[in-house]
């Protein structure tokens, strides 16, 4: 009975190989490749469990090797047992040691290649969108130049220098100036100009916060107006000062400058000399606008009643006459010299007074004149000049003028 059993199963194992042995001639005489060949290896007669990916890759070679040939047996006619054609345990143990090459690895490798950038319209998960992180856009319009700052080279190093962009951006086209310059070609050969000038650079931000639009200036044109200055007889160091405290100054054309130095020498009939120390007290005087100080000139000769001298030397004095408010000037005169009996000769003796504010005037004289020492005659004892009634400190005023203690002068101030 055993016998039969195994008699029966070795039948059907031939007559499974002889049906492979077949279909492969079925192909060799069709050409087919070697993918179809590789379809009809499963086909034949497989070993056993363990060893089944030796026995397809064997397979697969006597395929494509031999153009799906049959081996020599199968030729014949005859036909060797499944066991025959199983590795042996040497081969198995060499096959197991080769490895195996991946074949579809370089075709995924070249598929990668060839795979299309993705589209800006494609479709993507919450999850990718949120790990997706976008530098923030340059805003096209904005009132503030802060808005710019992390985004422009030039307005970094602008901070960095010590400008103040908050008022920058107050002035006329100033903000939209700094956003069209660019540092390295415009901006640092005119920081290195007002060095050389003399500008300090602990005032270069203070400098070009007052003054932007020098940024824009031709280099040439700057250092044409300032060997003007040169040529008039103004030293290096006045020059200096003068530009760091009329910034505008180097603004002006050659011809403006020579027109500004003329009027004042013109108008006020000074020598060449004190119209040169008039401009570097006060150098706004050549930036500022000239009605001011035609109306204050025509005040204090017309209204005030001071002579042409005496107006020449009060402004010489006291320069920035030539640029107070016309009303606060007809006051302080007014309450000077109509309610203090101070005389014209006396004004122009001390014009620091009218720089002084008429409130602080006022307290002092009251007091002084409570205290019964209001004395502004020269020749009379206990006399106090207008410097000393105006410029000293409250303490100091007390004890040497008033010849009070600072807490009297306050509880006086109480009752006014």
């Amino acid at each position: 009975m055993a016998l039969g059993v195994r008699q029966v199963s070795r039948w059907y194992c031939l007559l499974r190989t002889a049906r492979a042995a077949e279909f492969s001639l079925r192909l060799r005489s069709c050409s087919v490749t070697a993918p179809a060949c590789r379809a009809c290896a499963p086909l034949a007669l497989r070993p056993s469990r363990n060893n089944i990916l030796l026995w397809r890759l064997q397979a697969y070679r006597h395929v494509s090797v031999g153009s799906c040939s049959l081996p020599d047996s199968a030729k014949d006619g005859s036909f060797s047992s499944p066991e025959s054609n199983l590795p042996s345990p040497i081969e198995q143990e060499q096959a197991k040691a080769k490895p195996l090459p991946d074949l579809n690895a370089e075709i995924l490798y070249e598929d990668w290649d060839d795979v299309p950038p993705s589209s800006a319209l494609e479709e993507i998960s919450e999850e990718e969108a949120v790990q997706i992180i976008a530098e923030p856009l340059l805003p096209l319009q904005s009132s503030t130049l802060q808005d710019y700052v992390d985004h422009s080279e030039t307005l970094a190093k602008l901070v960095h220098l010590g400008v103040d962009l908050s008022q920058v951006e107050k002035r006329q086209k100033a903000g939209q100036l700094l956003l069209t310059l660019d540092f390295e070609k415009d901006i640092k050969k005119i920081l290195l100009f007002l060095k050389d000038v003399g500008v300090e650079d602990n005032q270069l931000g203070t400098f070009l916060t007052k003054n932007p639009y020098i940024l824009a200036e031709d280099l040439e044109a700057l250092e044409t107006r300032v060997a003007y200055l040169k040529s008039k007889k103004f030293g290096k160091a006045e020059i200096a000062q003068m530009v760091s405290r009329a910034p505008y100054l180097l603004l002006f054309s050659v011809e403006r400058l020579d027109n500004r130095l003329g009027f004042f020498k013109n108008e006020l009939g000074f020598s060449v000399k004190k119209t040169k120390d008039l401009v570097i007290r006060l150098p706004r005087l050549l930036t500022g606008k000239l009605e001011p100080v035609k109306e204050n000139l025509q005040v204090c000769q017309i209204e005030l009643g001071f002579q042409r001298n005496e107006i020449q030397e009060i402004v010489f004095k006291t320069p920035k006459i030539l640029t107070a408010n016309r009303n606060k000037l007809k006051q302080t005169f007014d309450y000077l010299h109509n309610v203090m009996g101070i005389p014209h000769h006396m004004l122009t003796r001390f014009p620091q007074v009218f720089n002084s504010r008429l409130l602080r005037i006022k307290e002092r004289h009251m007091f002084l004149r409570f205290l019964g020492r209001a004395q502004y005659d020269p020749a009379q004892p206990s006399y106090i000049s207008l410097d000393q009634l105006v410029s000293l400190p409250d303490e100091v005023f007390c004890t040497e003028i008033a010849k009070a203690s600072i807490q009297d002068f306050e509880k006086f101030l109480k009752t006014l």
